[in-house]
């Protein structure tokens, strides 16, 4: 019997040359294997999330991402494979590059099909004698250091799992998922996990400021280099040196700003705006985003260069309706948590709450119900929290129909969201207004009385259309 009858060995060959995969293809599966290829490193990365192989054989040299690029996400997503290095740019230099990021064996082309097929073997057999003196472990992942989660589900097992796979590492992570799923946390529960975790984390929301005020905020300014720059001050990049930077909603960021972060991650190093002398930074870049990144790259809104780049390890977080049986622990959870921050010995939910907690299907995810919950823990008049406390339709539907918005259309999540805005506007309106009239309509003391950075403060006002022009400013 040759090596792989029999015993569902899986391979994956990943080479951009068809005549290398199929020739590799065709030894193989004479040797009893079952084969799949890739002719690309992306295409072979998402081959290996979704399935597990005996043995990996990737050609070093391809367009896009390079071997050893796909060799430290293969240590990532299956860190036990071994990975057979081919390639017909033989150094030795590349040949210890890939020896040292985990590479079993290394092989030049021209190679006989008895050569390959020599070193598969090897592979394999080690493979299966590692797996054969592992001990029987139950799959207890809550229980590590992703306690930030709540959650047993089959789809949090899954996040748990490739957020304790990918933490040790250095590779860039995009995590993608619904608002509300908890993105922050993973990254978090990522950077508390790795080597990094007495490092800073910095959070960085790309939706918060304009686009002048983010590139200075990511990448910092010098004195005088643009109105208000009255000193230096050194971006979040260099704040974040030696940890980790989060980037959230990475989808909105503008092509230019996109460029710049491109190449900062290129080099490793960044520049200040206005400034001529770049410093090298040490982080670990996680971003995360809601929206689809390769509908966004093929209409023409974000690089495919920078979405490549991201997108080496994907961790994607199930929106909260795919979580069978986590929502009932996620509101004992914050029953618990928000009576004891109130004040108050709130024991359940009457009948009529659970059975309306049930049939919902929360749009806004975990961040949703967190909301709903501590609410009901607010306005529970009883020990027990009742159907009324909940409001879960009520306050969202009356504004859209004070405002003429339909409720019988797909569009309804946006128009909650639109919604929303429209009601809370006034109020942040008096909220500035106050602060400016307060302070002689100075902007910099508004914000410092309202614990507000400047920028921040300066993006309130243009997002409510309040002009400073006319006023003294004193």
């Amino acid at each position: 019997m040759k090596m792989g009858e029999g015993k569902g060995n899986k391979i994956l060959v990943i080479d951009d040359e068809a005549v290398i995969r199929e020739g590799i293809r065709q030894t193989m599966c004479l040797e009893g294997y079952e084969v799949e290829v890739a002719p690309n490193g992306k295409i072979g990365l998402e081959k290996l999330q979704k399935s597990s192989f005996q043995v990996v054989v990737s050609d070093l040299k391809m367009p896009g991402m390079h071997g050893i690029e796909v060799l430290k996400a293969i240590r990532v997503l299956q860190p036990d494979v071994p990975v057979i290095i081919i390639t017909g740019y033989a150094t030795v230099d590349s040949a210890v590059e890939a020896m040292k990021n985990g590479a079993f064996d290394y092989l030049t082309k021209p190679f006989l099909p008895e050569q390959i097929a020599e070193k598969i073997n090897s592979a394999a057999r080690q493979r299966e004698l590692e797996l054969s003196s592992l001990p029987g472990e139950e799959d207890n992942l809550e229980d590590h250091a992703c306690d930030a989660f709540v959650g047993r589900s089959k789809q949090m097992q899954k996040v748990y799992q490739r957020i304790l796979q990918v933490a040790p590492t250095n590779s860039t992570v995009l995590i993608t998922g619904e608002s509300g799923t908890g993105k922050e946390l993973a990254a978090r529960a990522i950077h508390n996990n790795s080597h990094r975790k007495d490092q800073p984390f910095v959070a960085v929301d790309c939706n918060s400021l304009p686009e002048n005020l983010l590139e200075s905020e990511l990448f910092g300014h010098v004195k005088g280099s643009f109105t208000g720059a009255t000193q230096t001050k050194p971006g979040l990049f260099s704040v974040a040196n030696g940890g980790t930077l989060f980037l959230d909603e990475i989808s909105n960021l503008s092509m230019t700003t996109q460029a710049k972060l491109l190449r900062v991650l290129q080099q490793r190093e960044v520049t200040p705006i206005g400034g001529t002398k770049a410093t090298s930074i040490d982080i670990r870049l996680i971003a995360a985003t809601n929206k689809g990144l390769e509908e966004m790259v093929e209409a023409g809104t974000f690089r495919d260069d920078l979405y490549f780049r991201l997108n080496i390890i994907p961790v994607d977080l199930p929106p909260l309706r795919d979580r069978q049986g986590d929502a009932t622990l996620l509101i004992t959870h914050f029953m618990k948590k928000f009576s004891e921050e109130i004040g108050k010995e709130i024991k359940g939910l009457s009948a009529e709450a659970r059975i309306a907690l049930e049939s919902y299907h929360f749009p806004g995810n975990v961040r949703e119900l967190e909301n709903i919950i501590e609410r009901a823990v607010v306005l529970a008049q009883g020990e027990a929290i009742v159907r009324d406390d909940l409001e879960l339709r009520s306050a969202d539907d009356d504004i859209i129909s004070e405002i003429g918005i339909p409720l019988n259309t797909e569009e309804l999540k946006e128009n909650k969201r639109i919604a929303r805005e429209r009601a809370v506007e006034p109020v942040e309106k008096a909220f500035v207004y106050a602060a400016l009239e307060r302070n002689n309509w100075n902007v910099t003391k508004a914000a410092e009385e309202t614990g507000m950075l400047r920028p921040n403060f300066q993006a309130m006002l243009k997002k409510l259309g309040v002009s400073v022009k006319n006023h003294n400013t004193g």
